[in-house]
């Protein structure tokens, strides 16, 4: 098989599961540390980055999908890459990923909602305690790396804590992944220094794009229709969820939704977690 030249390569960028972050103050744009913590992040996507072009990739763009996705600092970003910034984005975590990349890295990425992991949540702490695709429970890297798949991306990279990345193993056949941080607790890990991390990850993005050029990494099939179930944490969100068209009301937290591919699927998610997040007060 002929190698892939003109790589380009897609970054979408998370802060949990960056190496020293463990607590929302890291997280959060008012908390005391936040600002530390950007710059951990920009560090560890600048070496992703790095990585990817020392492998021979010719492009790429990175998404910052964390919270207000205005966490990256363009001034610091390496200046080979383009950054998508901004919120309210209509594919959020996925903004500007198309058809058109040959990869997919998910950097600082955590665990689902209900699991084991440093911060663990999907898309909302505060909305969803559980979502499930055909029946399996699945987080940001599932989600996320499924749409990829169903694009025509493979998901290359991911890092995180050991639950982070477990999920993404078990989904996406010969995935890099680079372990930033064991994570003990909620709110509890064991860190390499970042220096480390970094070169963790840059060692990472170097082998997944040699593995993209060989083809080595490909796309899964995602089977069609989809059935959502999104578990919400309490009654009230559930309840102004199911405005949604086509949505199911399970039981006083659980809400179905069949959707014709993937795609759909993630953009119903989405939008229920929308709609729930009204009703907090």
């Amino acid at each position: 098989m002929a190698e892939v030249s003109n790589l380009k390569i897609y970054i979408s960028a998370d802060l949990e599961g960056v190496c020293g972050v463990v607590d929302v103050e890291h997280t959060r744009r008012e908390g005391r540390e936040h600002d530390r913590a950007r710059k951990w992040m920009v560090q560890e996507v600048n070496a992703a980055i790095e990585g990817a072009l020392k492998a021979g990739a010719e492009k790429v763009v990175v998404n910052d999908s964390h919270g207000t996705m205005r966490n990256l600092l363009p001034e610091e970003l390496h200046p080979e890459a383009e950054l998508i910034l901004g919120s309210p984005k209509p594919m959020s975590m996925l903004e500007g990923l198309s058809k058109e990349f040959d990869g997919t890295f998910f950097i600082g990425y955590h665990a689902r909602s209900g699991s084991f992991g440093v911060l663990s949540h999907t898309y909302a702490g505060r909305i969803v305690a559980d979502l499930k695709l055909n029946g399996r429970s699945v987080g940001e890297p599932g989600l996320n790396g499924l749409v990829s798949n169903f694009l025509g991306v493979p998901v290359a990279l991911i890092s995180g804590d050991q639950f982070a990345v477990e999920e993404a193993r078990e989904l996406f056949p010969g995935v890099i992944c680079v372990i930033t941080k064991e994570a003990l607790g909620r709110y509890i890990a064991k860190c390499p220094s970042p220096e480390k991390a970094r070169k963790m990850i840059e060692e990472g993005a170097f082998r997944a794009v040699n593995l993209l050029k060989k083809g080595e990494i490909e796309t899964i099939s995602v089977p069609s229709p989809v059935e959502v179930r999104l578990k919400f944490l309490n009654p009230g969100m559930a309840d102004l969820a199911q405005i949604l068209p086509g949505s199911e009301r399970l039981d006083p937290l659980t809400l179905k939704y069949v959707a014709k591919d993937v795609l759909e699927a993630y953009k119903a998610v989405r939008a229920m977690i929308y709609l729930g997040y009204a009703t907090i007060k």
